[in-house]
């Protein structure tokens, strides 16, 4: 299969082979809940998604850590923690061991545009993974006490983040970054939003957004689709949902392009710490633009891996530091662009300076022939080995039936990345580096002294 397969909204089923004979099958129920599986020969086990398309980008800007709904507020990131914690049949402690009993593992995500909680059992296990799971996502209780316990479980978690200083460092770079825009703040909010939210506020989004069209089930592994789909109507049902009710599945995200304005060009935060974690970062693309996979090669090249420019000019010849990469990251209506390096402190301006030089370089006189061979072939490689777990099979599903409504298997990826070219990549990095980048330094740094390594001293 060489080319993408469309899921709409308005079809109710799909079915198709994919690469390694994978048969992928999407149903879409009267009441918009949305189903798709892959199912992987020779697999013997099984990865679950439960996916609702609210994140962190969703919350009040007033309030970061609040999601925002016309009929109610609540914490995206509290809750994901919540719904473990109990309903009105199992205790968290039942859940836990529902898993921890088979062998399972089972956890959760908040995104910042979706929140997915998920599951990876044997085959044998995914009737008990499904009750269990559908169990939480519909019935759980928030109670109070529980409310109040996860409290300070979350508040931990924010404290282990800050003491992460490449944590630090990115969280500051979307925020200089994109500015006002919702996708610069926080994912799990702050330390003031979480002492602040109610568990009214959390309850009321709980019931706004998890709704049956709300709701994306994947599954990838050793899976019967219509045994899924007959396992989730009848647990559905039995905690109260109507599935009867017809209704469309929320609509995706807009795709267009937002205008962003700069949050800030220079952010130090200090930190007595060994190490500089210096971050500089542009706009980058949105996660359905042509040129995405194109950006992949610009990572490839400039700061994927052991060969890549960044790595080689500022660890291999001039030992300045140990980690070094560029990232990439494409949300619905706009990305960001950055490189990343960890150094000493009396090196911190030399390193930026050389990060700087090393990317407008490629903007400016391109990529050779040999650089793009070997990009597409790590791209390639990464890509074949990212299938051989069911994880990222089920993850690929969710992803293309919340963002982009397309599904590319191994082959139609390949046939993308054989059609890029060098000027493309060069293209692509010269229209990101006509914009101004925001630097963040996490560590000991003189904000004068970084300023001048962006040229602005």
């Amino acid at each position: 299969m060489t080319t993408p397969v469309l899921f709409p909204l308005n079809v109710g089923d799909l079915s198709f082979e994919a690469t390694g004979h994978a048969l992928v099958r999407r149903t879409v129920l009267p009441s918009g809940v949305r189903v798709v599986t892959e199912r992987v020969p020779g697999s013997r086990s099984v990865t679950l998604g439960l996916w609702v398309a609210v994140g962190s980008r969703d919350e009040v800007p007033a309030e970061a850590g609040i999601a925002a709904h016309p009929a109610s507020l609540g914490s995206t990131h509290f809750l994901e923690h919540l719904l473990f914690k109990g309903t009105a049949t199992r205790s968290a402690f039942d859940i836990a061991t529902s898993f921890d009993a088979v062998g399972g593992e089972q956890n959760a995500v908040t995104g910042k545009e979706y929140t997915c909680y998920y599951a990876k059992v044997r085959d044998a296990d995914v009737e008990m993974a499904v009750e269990v799971m559908t169990d939480m996502l519909t019935s759980s209780t928030l109670d109070p006490t529980e409310f109040e316990t996860e409290r300070g479980v979350i508040l931990e978690e924010l404290a282990m983040a800050e003491d992460d200083p490449t944590d630090v460092a990115q969280e500051r770079l979307f925020e200089a970054v994109l500015g006002e825009h919702p996708l610069g703040r926080p994912i799990g909010g702050n330390a003031d939003t979480i002492r602040a939210a109610t568990r009214d506020a959390v309850w009321q989004h709980y019931r706004a957004n998890y709704r049956p069209n709300d709701l994306v089930v994947t599954a990838a592994g050793n899976i019967d689709h219509d045994l899924l789909v007959s396992w989730l109507e009848r647990h559905l049902v039995a905690a109260g949902w109507n599935l009867d009710d017809a209704a469309m599945p929320v609509a995706r995200r807009d795709s267009n392009a937002s205008v962003i304005t700069r949050g800030a060009e220079l952010v130090v935060v200090e930190r007595p710490i060994e190490q500089a974690n210096i971050m500089l970062g542009w706009p980058g693309i949105t996660g359905t633009d042509e040129r995405r996979v194109a950006m992949s090669g610009l990572n490839a090249i400039l700061g994927g891996g052991m060969s890549s420019r960044l790595f080689q000019e500022i660890r291999e010849k001039r030992g300045l530091a140990y980690s070094v990469y560029s990232f990439s990251s494409g949300y619905s209506d706009t990305g960001v662009f950055g490189l990343y390096a960890g150094c000493s402190p009396r090196n911190a301006a030399e390193v930026t300076t050389l990060l700087l030089a090393e990317f407008h370089r490629l903007a400016s006189d391109g990529i050779t022939a040999d650089e793009l061979r070997r990009a597409k072939g790590q791209l390639a490689g990464s890509a074949a080995l990212a299938l051989e777990d069911t994880d990222t099979r089920m993850s690929r599903l969710g992803r293309a039936e919340i963002g982009s409504g397309e599904f590319f298997d191994y082959e139609a990826s390949m046939t993308m990345l054989d059609a890029v070219t060098a000027e493309g990549i060069q293209a692509l990095a010269a229209h990101i580096a006509t914009q101004q980048p925001s630097l963040v330094v996490v560590g000991r740094a003189k904000e004068s002294v970084m300023k001048k390594a962006l040229g602005k001293g």
